[in-house]
């Protein structure tokens, strides 16, 4: 069973949003309740968009850097639109 997720979270401006975590439910409700990142703080509501699970949390904390170092157009292809 997975237990570490890298998501990608849409927010209110339409910026995206990339974190990793250990209960993707409870996480995004922290973002949506202005408890998550400072970033999303002032960008409610937010869309979860994307998630990949990982056994390992060294492998999630890479795929989270790896993404964030992406472009928006790439972070676009990877959550299909």
């Amino acid at each position: 069973m997975s237990d570490h997720y890298v998501y990608v979270l849409r927010c209110a401006d339409d910026t995206l949003y990339t974190g990793y975590t250990t209960d993707v439910e409870r996480r995004v409700a922290e973002h949506d309740a202005g408890e998550g990142a400072k970033y999303t703080r002032g960008r409610t509501p937010v869309e979860l968009v994307h998630v990949e699970a990982f056994d390992e949390r060294g492998a999630a904390m890479s795929r989270e850097h790896e993404i964030k170092q992406c472009s928006r157009a790439e972070k676009e292809q990877l959550i299909g639109d």
